[in-house]
C-alpha cells in the first residue's frame, strides 16, 4: 500500500499545499512532550480531504474521467471532489442530504459540482449513487473507503515525517478511517518503531470498538460535535489497514474536544474545526501515559462556522 502513497505524492506535487508543521513551547510544557502539529486546516478547501479526492480522480483512466465522477458527502469531501473536478476538467456530481448546512452546499456548488439533494428519511445516499451510476455511467469516489483516497490522505503523514524526522507517536483522528489508515501506512513504513494512535469522539466510537474487538461495529447518526467523524463504520478497505497498522485507539469526550479546540484557537492561534481538534485532545488532557516523547499530531481541518464555534466556547472559563 505504501507504493500507492508514493504514487499519490507524485500526483499531488505542486497541486496540494505542503501544509506547515507548527510547534509551541507552551503546548510542549502543558503536554510534557515535544509536539509537532501538521496543520491540514491550511490545505486547499480547508482540510486533508483534498489529498485523497485529487489523487483518486487523477488516477482514473481518461475514459472514466470523461463520464464524470460522483460522490456523497455533506462536508469536506464534497468540496474536495468539486475542486478536483474543476482543476482536472472532470464533471462532478455530489449527493448531499437536504439538511446539509447551507454554507457547505454553497461551497460545493461554488467549486463547480452539480449538487443533488436527498431526504435521509426516505432513501440513502448509497442507493441514490447506485441509481445515478447505472443511468449515467459515473465513477464513484467515496469519502474514505477507497485505496487511492486512503493513499492520498497518507501523504500528509509522509510530509510530517519528512519535515520532523523521527517521531515516537503519531496521532490522527478517525471517522471512516481514510486519514488514519493512510497515516498508519506511511508512518509504519517510514518509522517502523513509531506508534500510531487513532482518536475518536466517545459518542462516535465505532472504529475504536471495531479495533478492540476485531469485529466491525456501527453507529447511527452519532450526536458528536465533530461532524467530520460521524461516519457509521470503517470501510472494507480501511478496516483491515487500521487493524494491521494502527497500534491503539482512544476516545475523547465532547468537553475535551471543545476545550482542545478553544486552546488551539486562543493560545496557538490555529483555527480548527471540532474534528480537527480531536487528535490533540488525548495529549492535552493527559489521557495516555506519554511523557518526554516526540509526537506528531495531524490537525485534519478548519472548516467551521465561527458563529457556532462561539456558542461552543461560551461556557468555557479560562
Amino acid at each position: 500500500m505504501f507504493d500507492k502513497v508514493l504514487a499519490a505524492a507524485r500526483r499531488l506535487e505542486g497541486v496540494v499545499h505542503r501544509t506547515p508543521v507548527m510547534t509551541s513551547r507552551l503546548l510542549n510544557e502543558v503536554t510534557g512532550n515535544t509536539v509537532y502539529l501538521k496543520c491540514e486546516n491550511f490545505q486547499r478547501i480547508g482540510a486533508f480531504k483534498f489529498r485523497g479526492a485529487y489523487n483518486a480522480v487523477s488516477a482514473l483512466p481518461q475514459a472514466d474521467r470523461g463520464r464524470g465522477v460522483i460522490t456523497y458527502s455533506s462536508g469536506n469531501h464534497a468540496q474536495a471532489i468539486a475542486l478536483t473536478g474543476r482543476l482536472l476538467g472532470v464533471a462532478t456530481t455530489v449527493i448531499m442530504p437536504s439538511d446539509a448546512p447551507a454554507v457547505k452546499f454553497a461551497a460545493t456548488q461554488g467549486y463547480g459540482a452539480t449538487v443533488v439533494r436527498y431526504d435521509k428519511e426516505t432513501t440513502t445516499r448509497e442507493k441514490m449513487a447506485e441509481e445515478m451510476i447505472a443511468r449515467y455511467g459515473y465513477t464513484l469516489i467515496p469519502p474514505y473507503d477507497h485505496e487511492e483516497v486512503a493513499a492520498g490522505q497518507g501523504t500528509a503523514a509522509k510530509e510530517l515525517i519528512e519535515d520532523t524526522g523521527s517521531l515516537d507517536y503519531v496521532f490522527a483522528p478517525c471517522g471512516g478511517g481514510g486519514l488514519l489508515s493512510g497515516t498508519a501506512v506511511s508512518t509504519k513504513h517510514l518509522l517502523p518503531d513509531s506508534r500510531v494512535i487513532g482518536v475518536e469522539p466517545e459518542l462516535a466510537d465505532d472504529a475504536t470498538r471495531s479495533f478492540k474487538t476485531g469485529e466491525l461495529h456501527t453507529v447511527h447518526n452519532p450526536p458528536t460535535i465533530a461532524d467530520g467523524l460521524r461516519t457509521p463504520y470503517l470501510g472494507k478497505v480501511t478496516f483491515p489497514l487500521v487493524q494491521r497498522y494502527v497500534d491503539d485507539m482512544v476516545t475523547v469526550s465532547e468537553e475535551e474536544i471543545i476545550s482542545t479546540m478553544y486552546y488551539l484557537w486562543t493560545r496557538l492561534k490555529i483555527v480548527v474545526e471540532p474534528s480537527g481538534a480531536v487528535s490533540l485532545a488525548p495529549l492535552l488532557h493527559r489521557k495516555l501515559p506519554i511523557a518526554g516523547k516526540r509526537v506528531g499530531v495531524i490537525l485534519s481541518g478548519g472548516n467551521v462556522d465561527v458563529r457556532e464555534a462561539g456558542k461552543l466556547f461560551a461556557a468555557i472559563t479560562d
